[in-house]
């Protein structure tokens, strides 16, 4: 599979590739640093805007409030996972300090029309994960492709880690992809791509490429229009 790439690249990056159970993944977080700087060094009209997920810091705040209470509302568990969207995007853009945008887009009311190499994001609002604020991002600077990276591979039929039978799929339709993800968003939930968002990047003609964020040369790969491993969704 090849492609080519705009000069604005739109990446949502899944939470648990930096925060695993178990800390903060720096290992990850200096590739990722390597892997923008080396970018823009050989492509200087290049834009990044990247969307931070929440990870373990969302699942353990939400464990202790369950531990204490029994229950937490949905929209309790969503700003849970928002506030930790937040504290892994204020990390990120701390990484990129030299060249990002210094404010974290996290109102998504405002379109700031921003010029700096690097712009850091995160969740916005209950209702869906930042998967939906990526494809927001797409809306107000007229992009076209959401890179989405996880510590999954490709999609597959079903979830591989419940049912050996399951198979990975290059590509898909968003029809056939929302009907494998459902229209509900229930939060925390462990979806390739929400399905709020999905709805809204069928509706904007979105295409979502699904790969492991934890390999940086196949994204290149990607990104300079070369085979690359991964589902696209459009």
């Amino acid at each position: 599979m090849g492609s080519s790439y705009s000069d604005k690249v739109v990446i949502s990056i899944g939470g648990s590739l930096i925060v695993p159970n178990g800390g903060i993944n720096t290992q990850f977080l200096s590739k990722l640093n390597e892997f923008i700087r080396k970018q823009l060094a050989s492509h200087p009209d290049r834009q990044f805007f990247l969307i931070i997920g929440g990870g373990s810091t969302a699942r353990h705040y939400r464990d202790a409030g369950k531990e204490v209470i029994g229950k937490l509302t949905d929209e309790d568990l969503d700003w849970l996972g928002i506030h930790s969207t937040r504290l892994n995007a204020h990390l990120v853009r701390t990484i990129f300090h030299d060249i990002a945008h210094p404010h974290i887009i996290e109102h998504y009311e405002i379109i700031r029309k921003v010029t700096e190499p690097v712009v850091v994001a995160s969740g916005w609002k209950p209702g869906w994960s930042t998967d939906f604020c990526a494809v927001m991002i797409c809306e107000d600077y007229e992009v076209h492709t959401v890179l989405n990276l996880s510590n999954i591979e490709k999609v597959y039929t079903a979830d591989p880690k419940k049912d050996p039978e399951a198979k990975p799929i290059d590509t898909m339709t968003w029809d056939e992809f929302r009907k494998l993800v459902g229209d509900e968003w229930v939060p925390g939930m462990n979806a390739p791509f929400d399905p709020i968002a999905s709805r809204k990047a069928q509706d904007l003609g979105v295409k979502v490429v699904v790969m492991n964020g934890d390999n940086f040369d196949n994204v290149e790969d990607y990104l300079e229009g070369r085979s690359f491993t991964g589902t696209v969704i459009q």
